[in-house]
């Protein structure tokens, strides 16, 4: 309940980053300012939910992730349809990517076209019980319908971003109605700020859905250590082996970041700590 409040709280936070940049772009260009921010939410709305929509194959087809039958990953198959049994869920497809990282995700708009991914690599260093961990933390991210709510988000700060991207070029090459200096100084530092702090209230809420997938993934389970087990180890295998498919912009889709940086990667992290979710999970009592 914690967690869908600070979820809600931060998309009102981005709601209302997103109405001031469009407030001022449809203000400061044509004088029309709630006109301004109708345009670039329908805008990036349709973008958003066009990628929403085909995410699975999207997904799939970057991350050259394929489809498997039961007789061709009966392991797999097996332990996601009694997760998926136990959840109240209809089973989802099931991939295998093709690489070495241990890690998966989940995709898909809703739990009808739903699909849990698992690499080559996590199918051969974790036991039964913290694979089942691992795939009981996807599942909930379809139960939770983290996928809509994370679409939703990026909508929201792609308008931002957009919006800001028009306004700093128009500013910059001397548009708009307002020729105060210091004005239009102030309104290129917003269209600078503006998509950093939609992208790190982004990231929070993609943080915020991490720890409610591990709890929910944890009762699923049954077992919240074996997430927390599995979750070291995935984290130990996510820095040691390289991620050699798809790309960082789907890093928030992944159970640990598969994509390693310095502290400004740390800083726009799509993941909490790997130490805090086991903490949490071993304090957890089912």
């Amino acid at each position: 309940m914690a967690s869908a409040f600070r979820t809600l709280g931060l998309f009102v936070a981005l709601t209302a980053l997103f109405m001031a940049v469009g407030w001022a772009v449809g203000g400061y260009f044509a004088g029309a300012p709630v006109l301004g921010s109708l345009v670039f939410l329908v805008l990036a709305g349709a973008i958003n939910f066009a990628s929403y929509w085909w995410s699975d194959r999207i997904v799939l087809w970057s991350t050259r992730a394929k489809v498997v039958q039961p007789h061709e990953a009966p392991r797999l198959h097996r332990i996601v349809s009694q997760l998926a049994l136990r959840a109240n869920l209809p089973t989802p497809r099931i991939a295998i990517i093709p690489t070495d990282q241990p890690n998966a995700f989940a995709t898909g708009r809703n739990p009808d076209n739903a699909v849990v991914a698992a690499t080559e690599g996590i199918m051969r260093i974790l036991d039964d019980d913290e694979l089942a961990g691992v795939m009981a933390h996807e599942l909930a991210h379809v139960k939770n319908r983290d996928i809509l709510v994370m679409s939703a988000a990026a909508t929201v700060a792609g308008a931002i971003t957009f919006a800001a991207r028009m306004f700093f070029w128009g500013t910059f090459f001397g548009g708009g109605n307002n020729r105060d200096g210091g004005s239009i100084l102030g309104m290129i530092a917003l269209a600078i700020l503006a998509p950093i702090a939609a992208i790190l209230v982004q990231l929070a809420i993609s943080r915020s859905r991490e720890y409610m997938a591990d709890a929910v993934g944890a009762r699923i389970h049954g077992n919240p250590l074996a997430l927390a087990r599995a979750l070291r180890t995935l984290e130990r295998g996510a820095q040691r082996i390289p991620m050699d498919t798809g790309s960082p912009s789907q890093a928030h889709m992944y159970i640990v970041n598969p994509f390693r940086g310095g502290f400004v990667a740390g800083l726009f992290s799509t993941h909490p700590p790997t130490e805090e979710r086991v903490r949490r999970l071993e304090r957890m009592t089912l």
